[in-house]
C-alpha cells in the first residue's frame, strides 16, 4: 500500500449498503465492473480518481466524508499502544495495521480501549497503597472526555470554522473584542449585559427570561472577552455542539455534559483567537506569548492553549504541547500535539522546569529536556494568578507550561541563545515516576510500576534500592 493511494473498502461497502444495492448494481452506477468494486471493498485495488468522481456526483458522497485522517490517527495510537512489552516482541508490520485499520476498525477502537484500561489499572495498582477497594477502574467523565479532545488531536473543526467566521464578521482581532461581542449579543439576541450583585462569587451567569447576561465586574477584559465568547456558543451553536458530543459516544451522562461544556469553551477559543489570523502571527512573532496576548485582547493562558490546537489539516501550526499545573504539582489541564505526553494519574515530573515557575512569578523560565526514550524538548513555563476581587479574596496560582521538539526551536523566540547541540544542556525528565525508567534519578519518588527491587545492606546510593 503505497503512499499516495486510497484504500477505503470498508467506506465504500457502507455507501453501497446504505444505498441498499447490491455489487452488481452499485458497481453498475458507478461505471466499473463487479470484480473490479469486489476488489476495492476487500482493499486488494486502491480507488481511482474517477469513482471518487463517480461516488460524488451519482450518490452525493462528499470527498472530505471519506478522508483517511481518522485512519492515520488510529495507526498512529495502535501503533503506539503495541509498542507496550504486554504485547511482547512481535510487532504487526505497516501494512498489517493498515489491513485490520481498513478492514476491522471497530476491532482497532475495543483494542486501544482494552490497553487504555490496562494502563489505567496498571497505574491505579502502584498508588493506591491499599486503598483499591475504595476506586472504580472506570474513567471519570473528565477523563474520558481528555481522551477524546486527544484523540480528535484538540482540534474541532467545524466550530473551529465557525468561531473564525464570527470573528471576522466582527472585524476581530482589529476589533475591542469585549465591545464588539457584547454589541452583537445585544443587537442579534436582545441580551443586555449586568455585572454580578457585590458578593456574588459568579463568574458568568444568564437569566434567558429576563434576557441578561451579568458578568463579574472584576474580571479581566480576557476573560470577559471570553465568557460573552461563550455565552454565543450557547445560543448559536448547541446543536452542532450536541451533534459533536452525540457521536463521540460517551459512557455517561456527565461525560457527555462535560464534553459540550468543554466545546463551547472550543467556540469561545476559536473566536477570540481566529485560527488563520492567529497562526500568522504566531508564526511572525515566533511564538512569544507576550507580543501574541495584547494583538488578540487576549491572556497568556488563552494564547498557549491555542497554539496547542492549531492542527487543522493542510494548515498546521508547530506541534506543540500546552499543561497547567497547581502547587501541588497535579495537571489540571493538559494536550500535546507533540510526542512529550502527561501522565494520567499523580504528578507531574519534579525535574520539569513548569516546578521553578513558582519560584520566579511573573517571568518565563526556559529549559532544554530529554525525555528516556531521547527525544528532546524546548519547554517554557510562567506562573499566574487566576482570580477576581479585592483583598482577601482567593487567589489560585497555577504554571502554565508549552513547548516543542527541539527540532522546531528556531521557531520559537525562546530558542534564542541557548545551546541546543551540548548533550549536556539537556536536563533528564519523565512522564511520572511510576512509568519512567530512569533507575538513578534523584528525584524518584516511587519506583517504576512492576520494576524489580534490590536493596542492598551493605550500601546506599542516591536511591535506597536498585531497579531492574
Amino acid at each position: 500500500m503505497s503512499a499516495g493511494k486510497l484504500y477505503i473498502g470498508r467506506k465504500i461497502r457502507e455507501i453501497r449498503q446504505t444505498a441498499k444495492l447490491s455489487q452488481a448494481s452499485f458497481a453498475e452506477r458507478i461505471d466499473i465492473s463487479t470484480s473490479y468494486l469486489n476488489q476495492i471493498e476487500n482493499n486488494q485495488r486502491p480507488v481511482s480518481a474517477t469513482v471518487l468522481v463517480s461516488l460524488a456526483e451519482r450518490f452525493g458522497i462528499d470527498f472530505a466524508s471519506i478522508s483517511t485522517n481518522d485512519s492515520d490517527r488510529l495507526i498512529s495510537m495502535l501503533t503506539e499502544a503495541l509498542a507496550d512489552p504486554v504485547f511482547g516482541a512481535q510487532l504487526p508490520s505497516m501494512q498489517e495495521l493498515k489491513l485490520v485499520i481498513q478492514n476491522a476498525p471497530v476491532f482497532a477502537q475495543a483494542l486501544l480501549s482494552c490497553h487504555q484500561a490496562y494502563r489505567r489499572n496498571s497505574e491505579q495498582l502502584a498508588s493506591l497503597d491499599g486503598h483499591i477497594n475504595r476506586l472504580s477502574p472506570e474513567p471519570t467523565a473528565y477523563e474520558e472526555v481528555r481522551d477524546f479532545f486527544q484523540f480528535v488531536d484538540n482540534y474541532i473543526h467545524d466550530l473551529d470554522l465557525a468561531g473564525e467566521s464570527l470573528a471576522e464578521k466582527l472585524d476581530m482581532p482589529n476589533s475591542d473584542a469585549s465591545v464588539v461581542l457584547a454589541k452583537y449579543l445585544e443587537s442579534r439576541h436582545g441580551l443586555r449585559l449586568h455585572k454580578t450583585e457585590p458578593g456574588e462569587d459568579t463568574i458568568r451567569r444568564f437569566d434567558a427570561t429576563s434576557r441578561s447576561l451579568y458578568l463579574n465586574p472584576y474580571l479581566p477584559a480576557a476573560t470577559r472577552s471570553f465568557q460573552m465568547a461563550f455565552q454565543v456558543a450557547t445560543l448559536e451553536q448547541e446543536e452542532r455542539i450536541e451533534a459533536i458530543a452525540k457521536r463521540a459516544d460517551f459512557r455517561t451522562a456527565d461525560a457527555h455534559e462535560v464534553c459540550k461544556a468543554g466545546l463551547r469553551n472550543y467556540f469561545a477559543g476559536a473566536t477570540i483567537l481566529p485560527y488563520q489570523s492567529f497562526l500568522k502571527t504566531a508564526k511572525e512573532l515566533r511564538h512569544d506569548l507576550a507580543l501574541i496576548a495584547p494583538r488578540f485582547g487576549a491572556s497568556l493562558e488563552q494564547v498557549a492553549h491555542r497554539l496547542s490546537t492549531l492542527q487543522r489539516p493542510g494548515s498546521k501550526g508547530v506541534p506543540v504541547f500546552f499543561a497547567r499545573v497547581d502547587r501541588a504539582g497535579n495537571i489540571t489541564k493538559r494536550h500535546s500535539a507533540a510526542k512529550l505526553q502527561f501522565a494520567r494519574y499523580g504528578a507531574a515530573c519534579p525535574l520539569w522546569n513548569v516546578h521553578q515557575a513558582f519560584e520566579a512569578p511573573g517571568r518565563i523560565i526556559r529549559q532544554l529536556a530529554q525525555t528516556p526514550d531521547g527525544v528532546r524538548f524546548l519547554c517554557i513555563s510562567t506562573e499566574l494568578a487566576k482570580g477576581h476581587g479585592g483583598f482577601g479574596t482567593p487567589q489560585p496560582h497555577y504554571a502554565i507550561a508549552i513547548g516543542c521538539e527541539v527540532s522546531y526551536a528556531q521557531d520559537f523566540v525562546y530558542g534564542d541563545g541557548l545551546d541546543l547541540e551540548s548533550k549536556t544542556a539537556y536536563d533528564p525528565i519523565g512522564i511520572s515516576c511510576r512509568i519512567c525508567e530512569r533507575g538513578n534519578c534523584p528525584q524518584r519518588a516511587v519506583p517504576p510500576l512492576k520494576s524489580k527491587l534490590t536493596v542492598h545492606r551493605d550500601r546506599r546510593d542516591v536511591l535506597p534500592y536498585d531497579i531492574s
